[in-house]
């Protein structure tokens, strides 16, 4: 059986938050006043330069991950951080651990940042689905499937583990350089199939174009 692709309102059940369920450290995204002012300039920025930002996210998503893709360049962060301000999303992002050196640790996860160990996947796997099933509120969990902004033909799959083993949803979020489109694609819910699940994920990604669009292939 292969995974499907939820329809808004259709029901899909998040996994429930432990009665003392822990909280994430405070980011930007839920700061008061500091985020209406960043929603706004992003808002202004985005316009300004020519994107268009779609999408929403359905409330049976609101502890799920996201798909980053395509990731080929430094600028895609402060795109992502904007686009989730236009959006309302509360994000948090999984980052190479030698950009949370002294001294600008607590500004990056202040950003949503949380320090990833690539030596270590599978406890990362593990301690990223713990978060998410947790999390007190809503949370989603940003991850590029490429896990390096170089080309690639293989995906990495901690995305989809990360989400079958937290019991949410995996949300197809893009930004698409070449038409200047940027947000949140369907729903989709992972099965366990992970070769069958994979191919529809990257079926949804096929034409879209990165900022370097020869660093981006659904392979």
């Amino acid at each position: 059986m292969t995974g499907r692709f939820a329809a808004p309102g259709q029901g899909y059940a998040p996994a429930s938050p432990q009665p003392h369920a822990g909280s994430m450290p405070r980011t930007l995204f839920d700061t008061p006043f500091v985020n209406v002012l960043l929603r706004a300039g992003s808002r202004g920025f985005l316009g300004l330069n020519g994107w268009t930002v779609q999408g929403s996210l359905p409330a049976e998503a609101s502890r799920c991950v996201l798909i980053a893709a395509p990731h080929t360049s430094n600028w895609d962060l402060p795109y992502t951080l904007m686009v989730a301000f236009v959006l309302r999303l509360n994000v948090h992002w999984m980052g190479k651990h030698t950009l949370f050196a002294f001294p600008f640790g607590p500004v990056m996860r202040w950003l949503g940042g949380i320090a990833v160990d690539r030596g270590r996947s599978t406890s990362q796997v593990s301690a990223s689905a713990t978060a998410l099933k947790e999390a007190a509120g809503p949370l989603q969990l940003v991850v590029p499937p490429e896990g390096t902004r170089g080309r690639t033909r293989h995906w990495k799959t901690g995305f989809y583990y990360i989400a079958l083993e937290a019991g949410v949803p995996i949300v197809l979020a893009y930004m698409d350089y070449g038409r200047k489109v940027a947000g949140l694609g369907p729903v989709f819910v992972p099965t366990g199939d992970v070769d069958a699940d994979m191919a529809e994920i990257k079926r949804f990604y096929a034409g879209i174009q990165g900022r370097r669009p020869d660093q981006f292939t659904v392979g």
